[in-house]
């Protein structure tokens, strides 16, 4: 495929590397121009412009936030890409800015597609990611060959591109709610004397053996969390997101607060660009623990 890539932070860059290894060719446009150099070492060519990116008629963005995303379609991407073309938006973006996404390019003759994906910038660059796709149909068979080449495995969700984004932001929910629940279980266990690489041993293989709790018990364990795999300011985005979508539907949400208030607390102690996984000292810190296994 011919594909415009925009954005290429720790996970857009390791997809796209993966996509140039399975012989796509790659347009790659990123506000930090090293970035895009480091791609045209391997064939791809360098954009000036986020429009010049979109010219060829299917472009992926894998930028942070609604306003990020917001800036590249309105800055030049819109106006670029062709009619019939497809814009296969790959970040964690609110419900209403899906919608708005969908609405504009469909003004345009245009398709949208959000394709968001699950997992860390080590599952990226291994492309075992997790691909949770949703759009028109002809255009998901048209970039199936992308998503076989970042990801292990793709979920269409359906045909409203909607659907893909609330997967995603609900799913990501869940791992919050998991990292604060597994702080909360270790943090206890220590308070009691219990030996914490024991207790999260027992735990990971018996009755939580899932990816999740391994994934973050582990440095919970270490008090070791780097590399960051998921800043927090970006849990903090999540939650917020949730937290719309369920106003929007009338879903009480009472965990997906209590996440929130946690993800603010780490941010507003200064601790935005550190794993999320890291709101285990804070809890450690509420219960009386200076550092992670000693009280104070």
């Amino acid at each position: 495929m011919n594909l415009g890539w925009i954005g290429l932070g720790s996970m857009g860059l390791a997809m796209a590397r993966n996509a140039l290894r399975a012989g796509h060719s790659l347009t790659v446009y990123n506000r930090t121009r090293s970035r895009a150099d480091e791609l045209a070492l391997l064939g791809a060519r360098v954009a000036g412009t986020p429009g010049e990116a979109a010219q060829g008629g299917c472009v992926v963005t894998m930028l942070s936030d609604d306003a990020a995303v917001e800036e590249i379609v309105s800055g030049g991407l819109l106006q670029a890409l062709p009619p019939g073309g497809i814009h296969c938006c790959a970040a964690t973006i609110s419900v209403e800015q899906a919608r708005r996404l969908t609405e504009a390019h469909r003004s345009k003759g245009q398709v949208y597609v959000s394709a968001p994906v699950f997992g860390r910038p080590e599952a990226a660059a291994a492309a075992k990611l997790y691909v949770v796709a949703a759009g028109p149909r002809d255009a998901l068979q048209r970039l199936q060959p992308l998503f076989d080449a970042v990801g292990q495995r793709t979920t269409v969700m359906g045909e409203e591109p909607v659907a893909a984004n609330i997967t995603k932001i609900s799913g990501n929910f869940l791992i919050a709610s998991t990292i604060e629940c597994l702080a909360e279980a270790i943090t206890l266990a220590r308070k009691y004397g219990v030996d914490p690489r024991q207790y999260y041993e027992l735990l990971t293989t018996s009755l939580f053996s899932a990816p999740v709790y391994k994934t973050y018990g582990e440095p919970m364990v270490e008090d070791k969390f780097e590399p960051v795999g998921f800043k927090m300011n970006l849990g903090l985005k999540d939650a917020r997101l949730v937290l719309a979508a369920a106003d929007e539907a009338g879903v009480p949400m009472p965990v997906a607060n209590v996440v929130h208030d946690r993800l603010l607390s780490g941010v507003a102690r200064g601790l935005q660009d550190a794993d999320w996984a890291s709101i285990a000292r804070i809890v450690g810190e509420s219960a009386g623990l200076n550092t992670i296994g000693r009280s104070s």
